[in-house]
């Protein structure tokens, strides 16, 4: 095997793709500051317990790990870098008012979260912590569909759930909170013979419910039938009063409702969603309340907030224009060197070729070029 070939789901990417990413990502976090949203760079390592505190088991599974070989400690590579922003907002600002912060970077995942997906997203996110009313994820909202629109995505789909309706009903029957994890998985595959066999035990209500949740899918017509069919406990009827109003405001996008949907649930701990658009199979952005994290950090911090990855968003993009560019001879005179200076200061792309050789490249159109004319140096229009 050739020493240079990457693992599975790693990808090098090149000068015109990169340029796209780049630029995409400069956009959405110049989007972001219009919102009052202060930029954090957190680490790409941390020591695992830190790193890890309040993820939950999905996360964890998620993460590379390795040992330090300064403290000895087991460090991971961070596969998320939402809990991270939750720790800077409880610790290193430790402020008592509404934050707003953002992020972008690189993410290393062990396994691919989906179809085609690389193990090396390019997150970009967007958190608001201090503020547990509807208003904050409306404005998390507001921002997702915002950043799809400068990508000039038109056709967006919301798919919103919340963790308190299963959660309430694990909570009023001890049997089946025994065996939570278990029904997790088989309602994010909507197993429904293997709920029935895992329910046999539960109290009628609760195993009916749990039945009904997989087919609970659909417009928001669907939360009528869902107040119908389920018990009126009321983590449920508040988890359902929570989604019709999200739903609502949701106004010109399409939203569908899925309750059996809990990815993110050992996570999350209220309103979730995931937002898909034609032409990718997996979802663009994900994202969602989870309140218990700031606890988990020692400082009980109301919190909601998104990411995406700007190397699926970019997938999405037509291929960059070619910029134009000003070829330039190399050389040491000094009104050559004076002449090229002022260009770039203007703003423009001045390539210069290197003696004996052409240059080569995607990106760049050059039209023009800086000659040497009647003992001055002018721009001509070349091709």
């Amino acid at each position: 095997m050739p020493n240079w070939l990457l693992p599975e789901n790693i990808a090098d990417v090149l000068p015109s793709e990169a340029r796209k990413i780049e630029e995409l990502r400069r956009t959405l976090l110049d989007h972001f500051r219009l919102f009052g949203y202060e930029l954090v760079m957190p680490p790409l390592l941390e020591y695992l317990e830190s790193l890890l505190t309040g993820a939950g088991q999905d996360m964890e599974l998620k993460t590379f790990k390795l040992i330090d070989q300064l403290s000895g400690r087991t460090l991971g590579v961070r596969a998320d870098m939402t809990t991270q922003v939750a720790r800077i907002d409880a610790h290193l600002l430790n402020r008592c008012s509404v934050t707003r912060l953002c992020y972008s970077g690189s993410v290393l995942h062990t396994r691919p979260s989906g179809l085609h997906a690389t193990r090396e997203p390019v997150q970009i996110g967007a958190e608001i912590y201090g503020h547990a009313g509807l208003e904050a994820d409306a404005e998390i909202q507001e921002l997702v569909v915002g950043c799809l629109a400068i990508a000039n995505v038109a056709e967006i789909r919301i798919d919103l759930c919340h963790v308190g309706v299963l959660k309430a009903l694990l909570e009023s029957d001890a049997e089946a909170k025994k065996h939570e994890d278990a029904i997790f998985a088989l309602l994010a595959s909507k197993d429904v013979p293997g709920l029935k066999s895992l329910s046999s035990s539960f109290s009628l209500v609760v195993r009916e419910a749990l039945l009904l949740l997989p087919g609970l899918y659909g417009d928001v017509t669907i939360l009528k039938r869902a107040r119908q069919v389920l018990p009126a406990l009321s983590g449920i009827v508040r988890a359902l009063d929570e989604l019709e109003q999200l739903a609502h405001l949701a106004k010109g996008t399409q939203v569908t409702i899925d309750l059996a949907d809990l990815r993110g649930y050992h996570y999350h701990s209220g309103v979730m969603f995931n937002v898909f658009v034609p032409g990718l199979p997996n979802p663009v952005a994900r994202g969602g309340r989870y309140d218990h994290v700031g606890e988990a950090f020692g400082r009980a911090r109301p919190a909601t907030g998104f990411s995406l990855d700007l190397r699926e968003l970019a997938r999405l993009l037509p291929s960059a224009e070619r910029k134009d560019a000003i070829l330039a001879p190399w050389g040491q005179d000094e009104g050559l060197r004076a002449t090229i200076s002022e260009l770039r200061k203007q703003g423009e792309i001045v390539i210069q070729n290197l003696p004996g050789h052409e240059n080569e490249q995607d990106e760049f159109d050059c039209k023009r070029a800086v000659v040497f004319d009647d003992g001055k140096w002018i721009l001509q229009n070349v091709g």
